[in-house]
Formats: structure tokens, C-alpha cells, sequence
């Protein structure tokens, strides 16, 4: 079973809600570049809220698919990283390097939507109703 890649407007929008295996990383890594390539999109949020640790495996992955995207011409934002991925992330020397981070998927949309510049990037649903 893939990952869900919701698009809205020129975002994309991926919310893992559980570990991943190695096959599924692989497969995720593929959608979401595909995914890009198809949309034009402009910005991509990632939230990780419900991984809790990562192997050295999927670590390279995610950080391939951050480096990947941004080389698309993708913004990335990464939301909701758990202390022990943060952690092993570190340790393994990968760096989200230029790519943005925020603790919940609410901020991390609100980062995008700064970063792209222009509200109307950001569909209505995205948007911060204050």
C-alpha cells in the first residue's frame, strides 16, 4: 500500500502515518518524484509525525527524497521530526540542508506559504484562518 500524495493547488502534500519498510520507501520515493514531474509542483510538505525511529536505510531515503525534490524545483518542508529521528539523522550526517522544518503540519504549511511568496500558492483549506 503507497503513500497518499494529496495535491493542493501547487503543493504537495504526504503524511506517512506509519513506519516504512524498505520496499514502501522506494516506492514513495518514486510516486512523489513522479508526482512532481506531472503537477509542476512548487512546494512539498512532508510530516513524519508518526514515525518514531528510522533505520539507516530509510534515513538515506528521506533525505534522497528531500535532495530530490528540491532539485525539481520543489520547496521542502519536513513536519513533525521525533526526537529519535532527528537523532539517527544526525548521526548518519544527513542534512536537510536549505529545507525547511516545523513542528506540526499546520506550521510547516505556514512556512511554505511564507517561502512561496505568494498566498494564492497555498489553497484556502491551507491557509491559517485567524
Amino acid at each position: 500500500m503507497g503513500i497518499p500524495i494529496l495535491k493542493l493547488g501547487e503543493c504537495l502534500l504526504i503524511s506517512i502515518q506509519s513506519e516504512l519498510d524498505d520496499h514502501t520507501a522506494i516506492e514513495f520515493q518514486e510516486d512523489l518524484l513522479a508526482k512532481i514531474h506531472e503537477t509542476s509542483a512548487r512546494g512539498v510538505v512532508i510530516d513524519i509525525t508518526s514515525i518514531d525511529f528510522i533505520d539507516s536505510f530509510i534515513a538515506k531515503i528521506l533525505g534522497d527524497v528531500v535532495s530530490m525534490s528540491k532539485l525539481m524545483g520543489a520547496r521542502v518542508v519536513v513536519t513533525g521530526i521525533q526526537p529519535a529521528v532527528a537523532i539517527t539523522l544526525v548521526e548518519l550526517g544527513i542534512t536537510f540542508e536549505g529545507v525547511l522544518s516545523a513542528m506540526d503540519l499546520e506550521s510547516g504549511l505556514e512556512k511554505l506559504k511564507q517561502e512561496l511568496g505568494n498566498e494564492d500558492d497555498i489553497p484556502i483549506l491551507c491557509k491559517n484562518n485567524r
